[in-house]
């Protein structure tokens, strides 16, 4: 049976949007000093670029993620969360797109190379930054962005870890076939 990519990458983008939708809107801890909240959406942000790339990776962050703000009654966050969680998924990308072209070994934890966790911290501190100015913007004090940083930070961190730990487990199977970056060893 011939596969469609086209249909292949459309079907499967809408499957992650639909899984950062879920897994941001299933649980919402309320972040002090913000109006916003902590949840496990990073977590399938992160996937969504290891399994699309960074362009359908962003599509899903930001789509998925921007649902989840409209329908969990955070509107006014929604247009913000577009752009800093597809910026998010995309930073993410070029970084690791960057690193699978370069003809060297990587460094490894477990069976997930090390680049590709340095990506999701690198974009995750794009998220942290931007939600604090945009914290801010709509508390009429940039000290109170920053005052919910450490709740973001928390929040990458979390998805960093689940996310880690779910490509770790599906680099593992015949489903790493399926991710759009794979920096192996030769």
């Amino acid at each position: 049976m011939v596969r469609n990519e086209k249909t292949y990458k459309l079907v499967l983008t809408a499957l992650m949007t639909c899984l950062v939708l879920v897994a941001t809107i299933s649980i919402r801890i309320p972040s002090p000093f913000t109006q916003g909240y902590v949840h496990l959406g990073d977590s399938m942000i992160f996937l969504s670029v290891l399994l699309l790339g960074k362009k359908g990776g962003s599509v899903a962050a930001g789509l998925g993620s921007a649902l989840a703000d409209i329908m969990g009654g955070y509107a006014m966050y929604s247009i913000w969360t577009l752009i800093i969680k597809a910026l998010m998924a995309f930073i993410m990308g070029i970084f690791i797109e960057a690193a699978t072209k370069k003809e060297k070994k990587h460094i490894k934890l477990g069976n997930m190379p090390l680049i590709e966790i340095v990506g999701m911290v690198i974009a995750g501190i794009e998220m942290v930054i931007g939600y604090a100015v945009v914290d801010g913007v709509f508390a009429g004090n940039l000290l109170s962005g920053f005052l919910g940083a450490p709740f973001n930070v928390a929040q990458f961190t979390v998805g960093l870890v689940l996310a880690t730990v779910l490509a770790m487990a599906l680099y593992k199977t015949p489903a790493k076939k399926f991710f759009a970056y794979r920096i192996d060893e030769a």
